[in-house]
C-alpha cells in the first residue's frame, strides 16, 4: 500500500480508500456485520482512509 502526507501535516493516509455511503441509509436497509465485515478487508490490507457521508443520522 502506498501512503501520502495529508496538505502539509506529517499523517499518512493510504493512497487508496473506502467510500462509506452505502453503510448508512442512503441506499436503504443495511446490514451492520456486512458493514463491519467491509471495513476489515481494506483495514487488513493496510487501507487507513475511509469516507463517511455528512448527514447520517445514527441510531
Amino acid at each position: 500500500m502506498k501512503y501520502r502526507n495529508l496538505g502539509n501535516t506529517d499523517t499518512q493516509l493510504s493512497a487508496i480508500g473506502l467510500g462509506c455511503m452505502g453503510m448508512s441509509q442512503a441506499y436503504g436497509e443495511f446490514d451492520d456485520k456486512e458493514s463491519i465485515a467491509t471495513l476489515e478487508k481494506p483495514s487488513n490490507w493496510g487501507s487507513t482512509f475511509g469516507t463517511l457521508p455528512t448527514s447520517t443520522e445514527w441510531a
